[in-house]
């Protein structure tokens, strides 16, 4: 199979590149290399895929409707995972039009390049922040999610509408994902567990907000990876069932569905820190801080659709996960045991 995989040089498409190469499939990558995060790491990740035959990567604005265009034209893709996004909630909070730029606009592009390519499956990157001001746990993909709390979510919620009108108005199968907390090696600089990592090595205070009371249901690299995997090989199908009078917001008549990735056991954020203490072999020192605008205390992803959809839950522990990106870390970071 020959994949275009967007966002290739970030945490999740660096994964998902390497896992596509191994079982044989050609895959193109795009990125745009901006400077969100260090780009150093990103270009460490793309130098680990670059020794395979089967790999091109280019780099690409998704927001540049013409060069965009013009890869559809001539890629030939039988199928299309967009990982490519302006990512973070409260960076979102700080500047709202990256947000519209790359997850509004770019992903307009994405749609009109599967339209007229004619991909058989597009595959994109939902979020557990569509969840918003929902307070029922766990999060169900049949519950109602039109209360986001950040513009990061409502630009996810907006990717699963537009998705939803081409699969209406062209047929093209679409599956949006919704990640829960993605943690593990080669992880985003800007998330928890590398900042509460840098913290702890280097013996500076981290940053613990809601005074410590937040639960994520933190999940491991390859299991998500996994589950994108899966996912791809089974394009949305119309659900024979779905009622126009009874709605249910995970399914549709036209090809089209959404999905937790999650690993359904949430952690208390400050066991995930002690487990970092003992990988590490330091005490954390903390400042606990009010919660922050746009962020949720807690989220918990119901995954049995998954799992009957595609035969796959994640079942990577927290325990087990910590441990591999703390000796990634280590490795990657030069860090000696404390």
């Amino acid at each position: 199979m020959r994949v275009l995989v967007t966002g290739a040089a970030g945490f999740i498409g660096a994964a998902l590149a390497q896992r596509l190469l191994e079982r044989g499939d050609e895959v193109v990558g795009v990125d745009n290399l901006n400077d969100y995060y260090d780009v150093r790491l990103k270009l460490a990740r793309l130098e680990r895929l670059r020794g395979h035959r089967d790999f091109r990567f280019l780099t690409l604005d998704i927001a540049e409707r013409s060069p965009m265009s013009e890869l559809f034209k001539t890629g030939k893709f039988e199928a299309v995972a967009h990982l490519a996004a302006q990512v973070g909630v409260r960076y979102s909070v700080e500047n709202p039009h990256a947000y519209v730029d790359a997850n509004v606009v770019g992903f307009m592009n994405v749609l009109e390049g599967c339209r007229d390519a004619r991909i058989k499956h597009l595959v994109f990157a939902s979020s557990s922040s569509v969840y918003g001001a929902n307070t029922r746990l766990p999060f169900s993909e049949h519950d109602n999610v039109d209360h986001p709390v950040s513009l990061y979510a409502a630009s996810k919620k907006a990717n699963e509408l537009m998705a939803h009108s081409y699969a209406h108005l062209y047929g093209l199968a679409c599956t949006g994902l919704r990640f829960f907390t993605v943690y593990g090696p080669w992880g985003r600089p800007d998330m928890a567990p590398i900042r509460f990592a840098e913290g702890i090595v280097a013996g500076r205070p981290i940053p613990v907000f809601n005074a410590g009371d937040m639960m994520r249901d933190f999940t491991y690299i390859d299991d998500i990876v996994e589950g994108v995997v899966r996912v791809i090989n089974q394009p949305a199908a119309s659900a024979p069932t779905w009622s126009g009078s009874a709605p249910d917001p995970a399914t549709s008549y036209a090809p089209w569905r959404v999905f937790n990735i999650g690993n359904s056991e949430p952690v208390k954020l400050m066991r995930f820190i002690n487990l970092l203490e003992q990988g590490f072999g330091r005490t954390a020192i903390i400042d606990l801080l009010p919660m922050q605008p746009g962020d949720v205390r807690a989220t918990t992803a119901n995954v049995s659709d998954l799992e009957q959809a595609v035969g796959f839950r994640p079942r990577t522990s927290v325990e087990q996960g910590v441990a591999k990106f703390v000796a990634w870390y280590k490795d990657y970071y030069k860090v000696r045991d404390g």
